[in-house]
């Protein structure tokens, strides 16, 4: 059997739409990109440029 042919095109019985599961958990949409600051997320500077050079690599690496 093909990856094609195991994909289900539509949604079983227990499929939650996203929308649904949001409104569940009470996830509002964001009013601004200021709602995805997190302050005191890396430890450091050194934390940040590891984080940046992983991001950066992955994002290169289907490149090509």
């Amino acid at each position: 059997m093909s990856s094609a042919e195991q994909i289900n095109p539509w949604p079983t019985e227990d499929h939650v739409p996203a929308a649904e599961l949001a409104r569940r958990q009470g996830i509002k949409p964001l009013k601004s990109a200021e709602d995805l600051a997190v302050p005191g997320l890396f430890e450091d500077d050194a934390e940040y440029d590891a984080f940046l050079a992983d991001l950066y690599e992955s994002r290169r690496a289907d490149v090509g």
